[in-house]
């Protein structure tokens, strides 16, 4: 494993993998986080893709990549933490991120992209039980507030699973590769996204609790909570996991 934890894919199918499923969803702008050692980058390159950035937070990488990759590929090789990296200096068009993303970061580096305005689509890599926490339905095990946060900003489709034997070092879990495209309208005004995350972080707070006694708990006025629950057909019984996306949002609307 190098200093910043990485695990470099080499599997030439999860490579050209990763690649269709970005060229299908091809934007105006393309943006790589974390290349390494520029795996996807070169096959990138090698289907015609030019002129895109690539934001890599470790100096050896980024000299690697300075030295491997094509001058005539025009890819801008920017030495920076992706999370700490202000994406106003991108150009305002619609922008396709592809990653193999850090597993400690992931669910931040999403996060990221996903609320940037100019957001179109992006196909990255995660821990396999992470992805699986993306995907979740209410009422599934793994179903909380990323599956609510990442469902209502986007449209989300499993590209392949990735086993251990795909990396080198291999990592101890495996991962599984889901492809993001924009939602034509996000039904939680961007002003208002921070107030809706603490409301649904809230109510997964206390996840033996029902939704009622957890907002309760959190400060939220009992009334309120019992008029939008009824309102929105909630049962009083009703727990977190129990309350689909859309759902939330209604009640955030009323609370």
């Amino acid at each position: 494993m190098q200093k910043y934890g990485q695990h470099f894919l080499v599997s030439e199918s999860i490579i050209n993998q990763i690649v269709d499923a970005a060229l299908v969803l091809r934007a105006e702008n393309l943006v790589e986080i974390g290349p390494g050692k520029g795996a996807l980058t070169e096959r990138l390159i090698a289907r015609g893709e030019k002129n895109f950035t690539v934001v890599e937070i470790d100096p050896e990488m980024v000299s690697y990549l300075h030295k491997h990759l094509p001058p005539q590929a025009g890819v801008k090789v920017v030495e920076q933490n992706f999370l700490r990296a202000d994406l106003s200096q991108l150009a305002p068009q619609p922008t396709l991120f592809v990653s193999n993303l850090p597993y400690i970061d992931a669910a931040a580096i999403l996060d990221k992209t996903l609320a940037w305005p100019f957001f179109q689509a992006a196909v990255f890599m995660f821990q396999k039980e992470q992805a699986l926490r993306i995907r979740a339905h209410a009422g599934e095990e793994f179903y909380g507030p990323l599956s609510v946060f990442s469902q209502l900003r986007a449209q989300i489709s499993p590209i392949c699973k990735v086993s251990r034997g795909c990396f080198n070092p291999p990592p101890k879990v495996e991962s599984m590769v889901l492809a993001f495209q924009k939602r034509a309208s996000w039904p939680v005004p961007a002003d208002a996204w921070e107030r809706f995350k603490k409301l649904v972080n809230a109510a997964f707070l206390h996840r033996r609790k029902t939704l009622f006694n957890s907002w309760q708990l959190c400060g939220y006025d009992k009334q309120k909570i019992q008029q939008a629950l009824e309102q929105c057909g909630v049962a009083p019984s009703a727990r977190a996991e129990q309350v689909p996306p859309e759902t939330y949002v209604r009640l955030a609307n009323l609370l």
